[in-house]
């Protein structure tokens, strides 16, 4: 219990600091109807009382955060649109897929630009670049390409988690595949040892720990690029955040919100501790 006491302070400072600003930040609403009304302003204990239980606050309170994260998830089927369960599912494919593609690419381009200097020279410069561009500006413009080409929703969404998932893959994949010393390599051309022999014998082997580095940050990406996406997609989290903006339904988008942020949380903790089996089979340490 000691060891989770620091945790649980930082967690109750932050409810604290949570509360306080949905009383700051939602009391103005409660003015503005005293004065509509032509009441006396609202004391203190009755303000706090009133901003805890507005329909549409500016910031929601976390218990209402908490109510609304309740009824999405179990307040009806999770087949049903309105289900946190159903979104967070759409969500989660495209991220999966997008994901899968994303570190394809990266393996092979990471590969193809270590054992080619032109790829290095040509190909690593472009796959910076790509990031500079901003993937809100991005999304809309792939999704009118995808449904020029007749790609589906779910399709133009894995392409968009593919983009942002591969550069963290290639990058970390390229740092490991050249982590090996120079003496380490002697050593298999002595032995008469081709490329694909040291690929697999040595550069593979010691680029896993990058690669899982790599990894975690990619799963991550894609979830961004699966939600961005869905900003124009009926459904999904992205949809869903969406049109909580449109109606003023924050305790919609604050539900869905942390619902994003704990499938992030755990598809990265699931990500480590493949990451750990792995590395232990192979006799490394983490």
């Amino acid at each position: 219990m000691r060891r989770f006491l620091p945790v649980l302070s930082v967690l109750l400072a932050l409810v604290l600091v949570w509360y306080g600003a949905a009383v700051k930040l939602n009391a103005q609403w409660e003015y503005d109807q005293a004065a509509r009304a032509g009441a006396a302003a609202p004391e203190f204990g009755q303000l706090v009382a009133l901003t805890m239980a507005q329909k549409s606050p500016v910031l929601p309170a976390p218990h209402q955060v908490v109510v609304g994260l309740w009824q999405g998830l179990t307040g009806q089927a999770i087949i049903s649109k309105r289900s946190l369960v159903y979104h967070a599912w759409v969500t989660l494919s495209g991220t999966l897929a997008g994901f899968g593609i994303g570190t394809g690419l990266g393996v092979l381009l990471a590969a193809a630009i270590v054992h080619n200097r032109a790829m290095d020279m040509s190909v690593m410069p472009w796959a910076i670049a790509s990031q500079m561009v901003p993937i809100v500006a991005l999304a809309p413009m792939l999704a009118v390409v995808m449904n020029a080409l007749g790609a589906s929703g779910a399709m133009t969404k894995a392409v968009i988690s593919a983009y942002l998932s591969f550069f963290p893959v290639v990058v970390g994949m390229v740092k490991g595949l050249r982590s090996p010393e120079v003496s380490q390599l002697d050593l298999l051309t002595t032995y008469a040892a081709n490329k694909a022999q040291v690929f697999w014998k040595l550069r593979l082997p010691a680029s896993m720990p990058y690669f899982f580095a790599s990894l975690k940050v990619g799963i991550a990406a894609a979830l961004v690029g699966a939600i961005v996406a869905e900003l124009n997609q009926p459904v999904g989290l992205g949809a869903r955040l969406l049109q909580g903006s449109y109606y003023s339904q924050t305790v919609q988008i604050w539900a869905a919100l942390f619902v994003a942020a704990s499938m992030a949380a755990v598809l990265v903790a699931l990500m480590a501790r493949v990451e750990t089996r792995v590395l232990l089979r192979m006799g490394m340490s983490r």
